[in-house]
């Protein structure tokens, strides 16, 4: 199980995939969009986890449950 983290790289306009506790990205990619689905597939292939998303000022905005991960607080919302 490996959580990830998407964030903006600071003072550029590149987006990495970083997986938790790690010094080095994974990736890095042009957009939100591609570094979120990356780090979405490199979870799901070291058994799933979280995948944080931040905004580009560094809070985190989203996180993703990647199966077969484990989420102790299930939302309630099916939607997501």
């Amino acid at each position: 199980m490996a959580n990830y983290h998407v964030m903006k790289k600071r003072e550029s306009d590149v987006w990495v995939a970083k997986r938790e506790h790690a010094e080095r990205a994974a990736g890095t990619y042009d957009t939100q969009a591609e570094a979120e689905k990356a780090a979405k597939q490199m979870s799901a292939n070291s058994g799933g986890g979280e995948v944080r998303i931040h905004r580009p000022d560094g809070p985190i905005r989203d996180s993703d449950t990647v199966a077969p991960g484990n989420d102790p607080n299930p939302p309630k919302d099916k939607k997501y």
